[in-house]
């Protein structure tokens, strides 16, 4: 993974490369190789990331491959539920507030309890797996 501090430092060693080569074609390839370096970090990055996302996909077991995407489907079923909702406002706005006044009303019936478990049971993976990641244990 590539980190922020060495992002940062790209642009001073470049000005830095400036000042230190007063040749330009010199200094021009070695900003040139200080740029493929950078690329190079930031694809390993993404290679990484892709092959998480793979592997978590490839799992045989249900929960790990289904989690990602069962989430995004129901993503995906209220944004369509919009359609049918716009349509109804349109017939009669009325009867469009009460539906979206009861699902309000559903949502905030959840306890707060449990969209804090839920909060920091999501964080807790995500930051297990990255220890993980880190510390070589998985891909």
């Amino acid at each position: 993974m590539v980190a922020p501090f060495l992002l940062a430092l790209i642009d001073p060693v470049s000005k830095l490369i400036d000042k230190l080569i007063p040749d330009p074609e010199a200094a021009a390839k070695a900003k040139l190789d200080l740029m493929k370096e950078e690329n190079q970090q930031y694809l390993q990055e993404l290679q990484l990331q892709m092959s998480a996302i793979v592997a978590e996909a490839q799992s045989t077991d249900k929960w790990t491959s289904r989690a990602r995407p069962s989430f995004l489907y129901i993503i995906y079923i209220l944004i369509l539920t919009s359609i049918p909702m716009a349509l109804t406002y349109a017939y009669n706005p009325t009867i469009a507030q009460s539906l979206i006044d009861g699902f309000h009303l559903w949502l905030a019936a959840i306890p707060d309890s449990y969209l804090q478990l839920f909060g920091i049971g999501y964080l807790g993976y995500a930051g297990g797996r990255s220890w993980e990641k880190v510390k070589g244990v998985t891909k």
